[in-house]
């Protein structure tokens, strides 16, 4: 199964709580960490909540 690798590249500072909250459960507490989670669509849809903090990349 695919994995997706999210990088925080923004910080939080003035974003809704719910983003924040988003990041949080993706496992980013900071810029410049990195999750590798399994490609899910639950994943998916939370990565898309914050795709202005993050970046993704496939990895395998």
């Amino acid at each position: 199964m695919a994995r997706l690798k999210v990088t925080q590249k923004k910080g939080i500072v003035g974003e809704k709580h719910s983003a924040r909250e988003t990041l949080r459960t993706l496992g980013l507490k900071r810029i410049g960490d990195v999750v590798v989670k399994e490609d899910r669509p639950e994943i998916r849809g939370m990565v898309r909540t914050v795709r202005h903090l993050v970046v993704v990349e496939e990895v395998e």
